[in-house]
This record gives structure tokens, C-alpha cells and sequence, in this order.
């Protein structure tokens, strides 16, 4: 099962790289500008991620994708990355998958010569971590 983590990350994911998301019944898919911001995800799709759990939001689910956002956050689907790009691809528990990854429609995607999509990093807490790590080596 995919938790709401996951799901937001993957949307978040694949939003970085264009795709854009159908949001209940409107008519033009919706597209994010600036989905990351420093260490922690913009203002402008975090207010998206709160509407699409929302029940008044309808259906919501990636262009182009079969399984809706209300469906992946069910035991149904686990979130998985994909053997060919490294992207996160949604893929049912049980049962036989589509074979085609979220990137199928992107024509500059997979381009291995770009950085690929990324999560928020707090660099206080990494940074940390790597002082802890480096003054735990130098003790022993």
C-alpha cells in the first residue's frame, strides 16, 4: 500500500518533469510552476496536494495515467520506481500492470544528461548527519 507520502511524492515527481494532473471534472489539466522550494514543497502545490484529497475534488490522477489519486491511496496500489527511468510508477498489488510508465507521453523523458526530479531536503538535518557520521568516525 502506498502511503500519502508516497503519493504526494510521486506527484510531485512527475509535475517537476510537466506532466500535468486532471483535477476532477475541469476541462484543462492542471500544471504546477515551482512544485519545490528550498527544503520544503511550494506554497502553490502543497494547496493543490490539500485539494485533491479533498472530496469535493472529483477524480484526480496524472495525464495520460489509469489509477486516480483517491485509488492510490488505497491497499490497492503500492508506488514502485520504474526499470527504465528511475521515475516513481504506480503499480496494483495484485493483477497484471500496464506496461507503460507515467513517462510514455514525455518525448524528453528519460534524458539522463538532466537532474531528475527531487524531493525537499532539509540541509540543516543532512548537514547534521554528516557531522554526526564524520565525528563518529574520527572517535574510533
Amino acid at each position: 500500500m502506498a502511503s500519502p507520502q508516497q503519493v504526494k511524492d510521486y506527484l510531485a515527481s512527475w509535475l517537476q518533469l510537466g506532466k500535468p494532473i486532471r483535477v476532477g471534472l475541469q476541462q484543462e489539466p492542471y500544471s504546477v510552476q515551482r512544485v519545490v522550494q528550498g527544503d520544503r514543497y511550494s506554497p502553490e502545490f502543497e494547496s493543490l496536494w490539500q485539494y485533491i484529497q479533498g472530496s469535493e475534488s472529483g477524480d484526480c490522477c496524472l495525464e495520460g495515467v489509469a489509477p486516480t489519486v483517491a485509488e492510490l491511496l488505497t491497499d490497492q496500489w503500492e508506488i514502485t520506481d520504474c526499470a527504465r527511468c528511475q521515475m516513481p510508477i504506480s503499480l496494483p498489488v495484485a493483477g497484471i500492470a500496464l506496461p507503460e510508465c507515467p513517462c510514455h507521453d514525455l518525448s524528453n523523458w528519460p534524458n539522463y544528461e538532466l537532474p531528475q526530479p527531487r524531493k525537499p531536503v532539509d540541509s540543516t538535518q543532512h548537514l547534521r548527519a554528516i557531522y554526526q557520521r564524520l565525528t563518529h568516525t574520527s572517535s574510533n
